[in-house]
């Protein structure tokens, strides 16, 4: 399970979602969050490219840091496309509470963690920290 302190600062910060096929593709997300579970999820309304390579192969990282303190981390693992259940609808009502109609969802991400890994400027960098 991620730890509490990793939890919130995937929770208060930004992510940048990586993933490789025929491009290179990185972006921020911001409809996201940690579940319950511990698996990641993310709204997908403008990830193109990023959906093409999950499609390809699965594999994403993800990282994410408190631009004030410094804390970072990087989740590396396996994302799949969901269209329906929960995450789907908490964001696709988010996706229309947001804007209004003129975008659609087009699916929900799911991340299963496989390595979680300490990417703050310390002694601690480059660490794996169990999950």
């Amino acid at each position: 399970m991620i730890p509490d302190n990793v939890k919130k600062v995937f929770n208060e910060n930004l992510w940048y979602l990586a993933t490789c096929g025929d491009a290179l593709n990185v972006v921020p997300v911001g409809f996201k969050r940690v579940c319950d579970d511990g698996k990641l999820a993310i709204g997908a309304v403008l990830l193109d490219t990023t959906l093409e390579n999950i499609r390809a192969n699965g594999k994403v990282a993800v990282a994410c840091a408190n631009p004030v303190t410094g804390e970072a981390y990087q989740i590396k693992g396996t994302a799949e496309l969901v269209c329906e259940g929960e995450a789907y609808a908490h964001y696709s009502q988010l996706t229309k509470n947001t804007f209004k109609g003129a975008m659609q969802l087009k699916c929900a991400v799911i991340i299963t963690p496989e390595r979680l890994i300490n990417a703050s400027p310390n002694e601690h960098n480059k660490e794996e920290i169990a999950i």
